[in-house]
């Protein structure tokens, strides 16, 4: 792994932590500046469920949920939210609840679908969505509709990290905000002022991590 990575923790829980690099970078919808690694708040069930607390402690006394749809390979994140808001000993409206964890599909045309089994779980069900980075919403954009199009309805959007505040009048609850990185910047390929100095994008990123070019 790049000795560049430092850790970055979070304030309120340090062991709710993600990793940043500064450098240039591309994605499907944009130039960064700095990636941003998940690995270990993903994969380390200690992380993932420290990390899933100060997610659920955001709905447990708001939000009832039915599923939690994962984005960007958390579902081990989103199962220890499932738990905690569902735990009856706590006082959380979805306390009892058997909430699913579902992983949507992304098809040729890159829009996000569920399978015909997966189907019920977002039919009528007060879903959550989870994401482990948020830079511009575009991906955010496709899973709102697609569960809007299967017959569900939002009930919040959680991130670990997001750049932007609000996705289609969403609130977005995270552990890490831009506050956080005040020098992170996404820009479009074709306004991107790290290109303009003549610098090559260094790697490809996306929700598995990093590819060097």
């Amino acid at each position: 792994m790049d000795a560049r990575l430092v850790d970055l923790r979070s304030a309120k829980n340090p062991k709710a932590r993600i990793k940043v690099m500064k450098g240039h970078f591309a994605t499907s919808n944009s130039h960064l500046n700095t990636y941003i690694d998940m690995s270990t708040v993903k994969t380390r069930h200690n992380n993932a469920r420290e990390a899933a607390k100060e997610l659920a402690h955001e709905y447990l006394s708001t939000t009832y949920v039915d599923s939690i749809v994962c984005l960007d390979e958390t579902s081990v994140i989103g199962t220890f939210m499932a738990e905690q808001l569902s735990d009856a000993h706590r006082m959380s409206l979805s306390a009892g609840n058997n909430i699913s964890v579902i992983t949507p599909e992304f098809n040729t045309m890159g829009q996000i679908m569920f399978r015909d089994n997966q189907q019920r779980m977002v039919k009528d069900q007060q879903v959550l969505i989870l994401a482990a980075s948020i830079t511009t919403g575009k991906t955010l954009n496709r899973a709102i509709e697609s569960v809007l199009y299967y017959g569900g309805t939002i009930c919040g959007v959680a991130a670990i990290f997001s750049a932007v505040s609000k996705v289609a009048g969403m609130e977005i609850k995270t552990i890490f905000t831009s506050r956080d990185l005040p020098d992170y910047r996404a820009c479009d390929p074709a306004d991107c002022p790290i290109c303009a100095e003549g610098k090559h994008v260094e790697a490809i990123v996306n929700s598995y991590g990093y590819s060097k070019l």
